[in-house]
């Protein structure tokens, strides 16, 4: 009798669990919330062969093709043979290159020099029907019946000679990837061996089966959360790190809607229902709906195809759409309801290039957190803002207006009604210089994937703070 209601309780207790609703966070912002963070290999086009090892000017760029007669014959030594023709291609530009060609079987061989910016290990690829040789060496065999994959080898900085052997007509496409690319998440997990838990058994990336990921205007995968949820099926954004934080905390089910656009400002794209018009230096800037974003004072504005506050009606229209639609979008979690548990902003790139916008920026941000809490009925849902952190503490002068307003939203003593419901997470600790990312590229934080995913782990510490009442 014990057993049987203890049993019966351990059900109710379940079937009580299941029927909680599950937690959805909204994440906004421009580029960088969309996700530019680095998951994958550097996968480039190999344009930067060229005819010689000394010569790396754009005009150089190429190889020379050299028709010999005969099929391929692996035992003959061609650098010795003399071709029927040859004839020098820009490589990456076939099919648009018209090949010389000769009667009957024919072997061509692609040759040029590849120039390694980065020491490391790489692969190459060339087209069907080919063999790759780099330094000599054969790296990858698309011609013979035994297919394999490419080889991977670790090749010092500068310029190595490379072929390309074609039974028949040649195509001169050829690729490569760097597995040992400084900041990719691919070399900080996979080859590293940090944060062992974006991986699955098998060594590949691994999915939540508790956090969903929905993306709407951009970064629009829409799938049980892993890598790929960023700006392409290779890069991230936060929500990567945030997700697994929450997931991690959470009971319930987690659902990550993130409405994103890059190169949009505050206080013109996604400018709130609650802003007005205001002048600054003998002009008058928009307001909510207003159009275009400024005038000269007196005169009669003529709009333009873009408003004030467009982008913010583009990205939560489509995010009240998603969730009017529930069920309908996410059956595996039908009849069960949702509740908005928490906000995360990500974004001051664009208004940091005007003095006026910059200006606005904090009296903007305030009015962005009561409208989005007042848009999706959540007035004391906790809100996560993320300061800008563009070359980390040596940020350059023309950021700091808008650092310091992000920050600013989380002076209690300056807005009292914010206290313990709003939090700035500062991101400055995260930069990575350019030499240890996979571009040099500030404004994207130089595409590095485990700056991104710190980032939203951040956040995610964040929200956890707030909702715990810390």
């Amino acid at each position: 009798m014990i057993c049987a209601l203890f049993s019966a309780l351990i059900l109710a207790s379940s079937s009580l669990m299941a029927e909680k609703p599950v937690k959805v966070y909204v994440l906004a912002g421009q580029s960088n919330m969309v996700g530019i963070g680095q998951t994958s290999p550097a996968g480039r086009t190999a344009y930067s062969t060229y005819v010689s090892a000394e010569d790396k000017s754009k005009e150089a760029q190429g190889c020379i093709i050299s028709i010999y007669s005969g099929a391929y014959d692996p035992d003959v030594d061609y650098s010795k043979k003399e071709p029927v023709k040859t004839q020098q291609v820009r490589v990456g530009y076939w099919p648009h290159t018209a090949f010389a060609e000769i009667e009957g079987e024919q072997t061509q061989i692609a040759r040029g020099f590849i120039h390694i910016d980065q020491p490391g290990r790489y692969t190459f690829r060339s087209a069907n029907g080919s063999i790759c040789k780099v330094n000599g060496k054969m790296v990858y065999d698309n011609m013979s019946d035994n297919k394999a994959e490419p080889e991977i080898v670790r090749y010092e900085t500068g310029s190595y000679p490379i072929e390309v052997i074609f039974n028949g007509v040649g195509r001169t496409n050829l690729s490569y990837n760097f597995y040992d690319l400084p900041g990719s998440l691919y070399t900080v997990v996979k080859e590293q061996g940090n944060y062992p838990h974006l991986l699955n058994k098998d060594g590949e990336w691994a999915s939540r089966d508790d956090v969903w990921y929905k993306g709407v205007v951009t970064a629009t995968a829409d799938k049980w959360l892993s890598v790929g949820c960023g700006a392409s099926k290779s890069k991230i954004g936060p929500e990567l790190g945030f997700g697994w934080v929450l997931g991690n905390y959470h009971d319930e089910p987690v659902l990550l809607i993130k409405a994103s656009q890059g190169n949009r400002s505050l206080a013109w794209d996604f400018a709130p229902p609650s802003s007005e018009r205001f002048e600054f230096d003998g002009k008058i800037y928009a307001g909510y709906k207003d159009s275009p974003s400024s005038w000269e004072k007196g005169t009669v504005p003529e709009p333009i195809n873009w408003y004030a506050g467009k982008q913010y009606d583009d990205c939560f229209n489509a995010t009240k759409e998603v969730l009017a639609n529930f069920d309908e979008k996410f059956p595996q979690w039908a009849e069960r309801g949702y509740e908005i548990n928490g906000f995360v902003w990500w974004q001051g790139h664009k208004d940091s290039g005007s003095e006026v916008y910059a200006s606005r920026y904090e009296q903007n941000l305030v009015q962005l957190i009561e409208s989005l809490r007042k848009e999706f009925d959540a007035p004391e849902a906790p809100f996560i803002v993320g300061t800008i952190g563009f070359h980390g503490w040596d940020m350059p002068e023309q950021y700091l207006p808008i650092a310091n307003a992000q920050l600013a939203v989380s002076d209690y003593s300056k807005y009292p009604a914010f206290k313990d419901n709003v939090h700035t997470v500062e991101t400055r600790d995260f930069w990575r210089p350019a030499e240890l990312s996979p571009r040099n590229q500030d404004y994207h934080y130089n595409q590095n994937g485990e700056t991104y995913y710190l980032i939203g782990e951040a956040f995610g510490k964040g929200m956890i703070k707030l909702l715990e009442g810390k």
